[in-house]
């Protein structure tokens, strides 16, 4: 009787997290967390028209202003970003460490007229899959946090760094998960979780553990697990990888004084150009 309990929460559960998803806590479970049915979602989750709007050329502009050409766009998602910097004339290499996510960035990028660049890589073997230096590095979405023991998350930046040019570029972000673990979480979605309709909060929190929900207007919902990166602890992982300068955004700039920001933006430099 167990057995084919077992094999019932495997068909219902699909992200397979187990019979106590709070003790999933490694790096490579995200495999199964982005299952095909939650890819499909994951556009109606962010809006592309929704986030263009609310993030405008913000991350166009950083690499503009810094000269940059050629971009990784190492956490690719379903390619917003990464179709978004090749329209505005940038030579765009598109990974993820989701091969479903690759082939709906792929899928979305076709139908906006463009071929992308694409390649599976794991930040922590970064440069093994992907070859090549870079102008500039992205990693967006809140997608460093499926790191969950440091050793990942150094490895990972240390491979951020090894592939820019010497006067590279890393942008990385994630949640203001110094709000929510102090419980000031707000679900407003100003950014980035643009979707009508659908709610993206957390269900459980601790400094170890930030297990967020998702549900869907058609009742549908999914799960993810992440590691609640602190502000400040980034920015010292950060420089503790070799970068000379870091600046710190909330929400783009765009976060008015005593708000807190629902996102950190964080810009770091390989070369400090005086």
């Amino acid at each position: 009787m167990a057995e084919e309990t077992d094999a019932r929460e495997r068909i219902v559960d699909p992200q397979e997290f187990g019979h106590d998803p709070l003790k999933v806590r490694e790096t490579d479970h995200y495999q199964a967390e982005y299952f095909q049915s939650f890819v499909e979602k994951w556009d109606e989750l962010i809006d592309w028209d929704g986030r263009a709007e609310s993030e405008g050329e913000f991350f166009i502009k950083l690499l503009r202003d810094r000269g940059k050409k050629t971009v990784l766009d190492a956490a690719a998602g379903t390619g917003f970003h990464s179709v978004s910097l090749l329209e505005a004339g940038f030579d765009v290499t598109t990974g993820d460490g989701s091969a479903e996510m690759l082939v709906k960035a792929f899928e979305n990028a076709k139908q906006r007229g463009h071929v992308l660049k694409t390649v599976q890589a794991d930040w922590r073997w970064l440069n093994r899959d992907i070859k090549g230096k870079f102008d500039a590095v992205l990693c967006l979405g809140n997608s460093f946090t499926h790191l969950f023991n440091e050793k990942d998350r150094r490895r990972a930046l240390a491979e951020f760094y090894a592939a820019l040019n010497y006067d590279g570029v890393l942008i990385l972000d994630h949640r203001n998960y110094d709000a929510i673990l102090d419980d000031k979480f707000s679900t407003k979605r100003k950014y980035y979780y643009c979707g009508e309709d659908v709610v993206a909060e957390p269900e459980h929190v601790d400094e170890g553990l930030a297990r967020f929900r998702y549900a869907f207007p058609d009742g549908s919902e999914y799960k993810l697990n992440m590691f609640p990166l602190r502000k400040a602890y980034v920015d010292e992982l950060i420089m503790n990888a070799g970068f000379e300068r870091v600046t710190t955004y909330a929400d783009f700039g765009q976060t008015a004084p005593g708000e807190e920001p629902n996102f950190f933006i964080h810009v770091a430099e390989k070369t400090v150009n005086e």
